[in-house]
């Protein structure tokens, strides 16, 4: 059984082990076709940050994220004078630099913002960039609000950050390897990238409902969720783009909800509504969205202790961790030179074909 981490009203948030599921990935280079409308996304996050406090209250799955991700800095034993942060939404990972860090091995107990001089936050959309700039962490980390012209191109000078950090907002990305690398030429040498986006099999269980209640009333599919990246394509990415010494995990965040409305309610004020340029402009209809919702709930509708019925929506997060090239970093041993053989260690197998 998937453990459970934390509970919010009508929200119930799990972990559980990834299965497989693949989707595509935007091609390298300027991109002939665009998956995303950056016009769309920019209102969906401009109008989400207007209800500042909807808009925080659904902030649980980000936070979540961005506090996993900043768990991965205790294991890197440096200062960072200057940091970026792109696509920082209301700069949420700079709040958890903030806190009191819960995994320090060594108990120092001192936040990871004291290992920080500044923090770029680079956001494209001004609403949900200054959201939170009255609030008191402000306080306790110093940081620089800077709205991105262009949500895939970053006014940087080269090897001008000794950190770079992301979290959910890759996904949203056209041209993925062009941004990678722009971030790794912004970075000084041997400086990391940490970085998480979500992936392919995020809200399989609204993906397959949805699809099941259009064929069953309309005879046909249409476009609902965005087309999202597989963990087995990201390593190929951060190396195409510079990065070394790789290291890429994955995991799912369960999250209970009472209902499909209520699932799709907290995607719109998150700022994660569908903006795929082969999204259905005429919306749902109410037939459909009760069809969804009774299969949802006869597919995947669990009972809680207390004896309501809940649907959990799966979120995959993709964690990424890549280092600007630099003297002094380990490098493979050329291929061929290996002192031990694999099989004796492992066990089984042998040579394929």
């Amino acid at each position: 059984m998937p453990l459970r981490l934390h509970s919010f009203p009508h929200r119930l948030l799990r972990q559980s082990l990834p299965s497989t599921r693949s989707y595509a990935v935007q091609a390298p280079g300027t991109p002939a076709i665009e998956v995303f409308s950056s016009q769309t996304k920019f209102r969906h996050r401009e109008r989400a940050a207007i209800n500042a406090t909807q808009s925080r209250a659904v902030d649980y799955l980000r936070d979540e994220v961005a506090a996993r991700l900043c768990d991965r800095l205790l294991d890197i034993k440096r200062s960072f004078p200057r940091v970026l942060d792109f696509g920082s939404g209301a700069c949420n990972i700079a709040r958890i630099l903030t806190n009191q860090p819960e995994n320090d091995a060594e108990g120092q107990g001192e936040p990871i913002a004291s290992r920080i001089g500044e923090i770029v936050c680079a956001e494209s959309s001004p609403a949900l960039l200054h959201r939170d700039a009255g609030l008191d962490f402000n306080d306790k980390i110093s940081i620089t609000r800077d709205v991105l012209q262009q949500p895939e191109y970053m006014p940087y000078e080269p090897a001008s950050f000794d950190l770079a950090l992301s979290s959910m907002s890759l996904h949203w990305i056209n041209d993925l390897p062009s941004v990678l690398t722009q971030i790794n030429h912004c970075l000084k040498p041997d400086a990391p990238l940490l970085a998480t986006m979500t992936g392919g099999d995020t809200l399989f269980e609204l993906r397959g409902s949805l699809q099941l209640a259009e064929s069953e009333r309309l005879g046909g599919i249409a476009t609902h969720i965005s087309p999202l990246a597989d963990v087995r394509d990201i390593g190929n990415l951060l190396s195409r783009a510079g990065f070394k010494m790789l290291t890429v995990d994955v995991d799912d965040i369960i999250v209970d909800y009472p209902s499909i409305f209520a699932l799709m309610t907290d995607l719109q004020a998150m700022g994660e509504a569908n903006a795929t340029l082969a999204r259905g402009m005429g919306g749902l209809s109410r037939d459909v969205l009760l069809a969804t919702e009774a299969i949802y709930r006869e597919m995947y509708g669990e009972v809680q202790e207390d004896g309501t019925k809940t649907i959990p929506a799966t979120f995959r997060t993709i964690y990424m961790i890549g280092w600007s090239e630099g003297e002094g970093q380990p490098q493979p041993l050329a291929r061929g030179t290996g002192q031990a053989d694999l099989t004796e260690i492992l066990g089984g197998g042998g040579r394929l074909g």
